[in-house]
């Protein structure tokens, strides 16, 4: 069985006639006719009826040519992945993310790269506070989305542009509230839990920051599992703002005014990308994409 049969079956059963299949295939009808009669005798079944003028399916013809179809859709999909990696497109991308970063900012930057670049997987990788450089560092990301601490330093590996700003409110439940109605500094949480983000980098491995001595904690390492403790009462802790406009307006948690607490935190997020090394085209894509994001930050 050849692909070139099973496109002389769909085609003959499609438009009925040898001569108009021929036509379409760029092929003799004779030639159409003696492929469709040797796959015919590969399988050992009729796929046609032949006594009228138009031919069609048989019903054992009809089964065959649905699983035809499905082959050929295969087929096309090859023949389209062979022809984008000749391109030098990239298979695979990665995006290493902060946890912290609001991601709808750049669906529309993504959803790009999917109609662009139908073939290419991208993988986006969400990290925790060092974790999005490090994946940078150790070639593990092509792009990443981070906080940058210090620019200087980070401008002698990697091109980095700012593309927003962001923020981290230190929140908690009423539920937890109500057992301080007092509340005015972070001693005065001490025994409660401390809900802590765990860093998934190596450099931040082990380390809690913001934390007081002395001070209970729970750590998790994704920013659901930390908002759904603080929201149940079990804990407080700083989440981002955006994850918690919704349960801010209602009341469901309400933010901590600590005279001596970090009880908001402005966020400069960068896009970055290793300075010595070349992206690819689909890579490169995204960084243009998000460059043009910066520019607007900057007119901002």
């Amino acid at each position: 069985m050849k692909i070139e049969q099973l496109k002389m079956l769909k085609t003959v059963a499609e438009l009925g006639t040898l001569k108009t299949a021929s036509d379409t295939l760029f092929k003799t009808q004779a030639a159409v006719s003696k492929g469709i009669k040797q796959l015919e005798s590969q399988l050992g079944i009729e796929l046609f009826n032949r006594q009228g003028y138009r031919m069609s399916l048989t019903v054992q013809g009809q089964q065959i040519y649905q699983l035809a179809l499905v082959l050929l859709d295969k087929v096309l999909e090859i023949e389209s992945l062979s022809q984008h990696l000749n391109a030098g497109n990239e298979a695979v991308i990665t995006l290493a993310v902060n946890g912290t970063f609001d991601l709808a900012i750049i669906l529309p930057l993504l959803e790009k790269i999917q109609n662009e670049y139908p073939d290419t997987q991208v993988v986006i990788r969400q990290e925790q506070i060092t974790g999005a450089i490090e994946a940078l560092e150790k070639e593990q990301a092509d792009l990443a989305i981070s906080v940058v601490l210090n620019e200087t330093i980070m401008n002698q590996k990697y091109d980095l542009l700012n593309i927003h700003k962001g923020s981290v409110l230190s929140v908690a439940a009423p539920k937890l509230l109500d057992r301080h109605p007092n509340l005015s500094k972070v001693r005065q949480l001490e025994k409660e839990y401390q809900i802590v983000i765990q860093g998934s980098g190596n450099q931040t491995k082990g380390q809690a920051f913001g934390v007081q001595t002395g001070q209970r904690c729970w750590y998790v390492n994704d920013f659901a599992t930390k908002k759904m403790l603080i929201l149940s009462g079990m804990g407080w802790g700083s989440l981002p703002k955006h994850l918690i406009k919704q349960e801010l307006d209602s009341g469901q948690l309400k933010q901590l005014e600590l005279v001596d607490g970090n009880n908001y935190q402005h966020l400069n997020y960068c896009i970055l990308k290793n300075r010595n090394k070349l992206l690819g085209p689909v890579a490169s894509l995204l960084w243009q994409s998000l460059s043009q994001m910066a520019e607007i930050t900057d007119g901002d």
